[in-house]
């Protein structure tokens, strides 16, 4: 069961549990460890485009706290237990917040890329690095993210990546498989260091 977005105060060290496509609160000041699933930082434009701020998974911190970002949002893209943190806890998590830095970093240069195929071989890459699993043809992503997800994350239409992985399929670089997961080949073109 979701929280509603008023459950003020947080309790730190209690592990609070949401349903996919749920949003985790983010009142002013608020920080989350993620413990298990998958969750998105988002924002939308004026005209309601949503721009995706990044993907994180366990381990990974998110909240109000740490963006100057209006309005901001985080959404579970799975079942998610995270915790709530406390601001006197900062000072210990030196480490978390320079990874929060870099991986948003990353995901900046990855959307920089002229060419909407580009861009999402090095997500897939990104992706693999960050999430997957080494299966024997290559990384598992097995994030089940749809393509309109992965559309928001890149700035480019849901039509573009649907074609684009097709495209890649035919291709060769990646295998898709059912439940939206996807196989990335192993290739000297996805090692790719910022």
């Amino acid at each position: 069961m979701s929280l509603p977005l008023s459950v003020l105060p947080f309790n730190e060290s209690r592990v609070y549990k949401f349903d996919y496509r749920s949003l985790i609160p983010t009142p002013p000041g608020s920080l989350w460890r993620i413990e298990s699933g998958l969750v998105r930082s988002l924002t939308w434009l004026e005209d309601g485009t949503i721009v995706a701020l990044g993907l994180w998974g366990k381990g990974d911190v998110v909240g109000d706290y740490l963006t100057k970002v209006e309005p901001y949002q985080v959404e579970c893209l799975t079942k998610v237990e995270a915790v709530s943190l406390s601001l006197e806890s900062l000072h210990t998590m030196g480490d978390l917040l320079l990874q929060h830095i870099q991986l948003s970093e990353e995901l900046m240069v990855i959307r920089s890329y002229k060419r909407a195929d580009v861009m999402l071989l090095k997500l897939l890459a990104w992706l693999a690095k960050r999430f997957g699993s080494e299966v024997e043809r290559g990384q598992l992503i097995d994030l089940r993210l749809t393509h309109q997800d992965l559309s928001e994350l890149l700035g480019i239409t849901r039509v573009t990546i649907t074609r684009l992985l097709s495209q890649l399929e035919q291709q060769g670089f990646i295998q898709r498989l059912s439940l939206q997961r996807i196989i990335l080949k192993q290739e000297e073109f996805w090692h790719y260091e910022i």
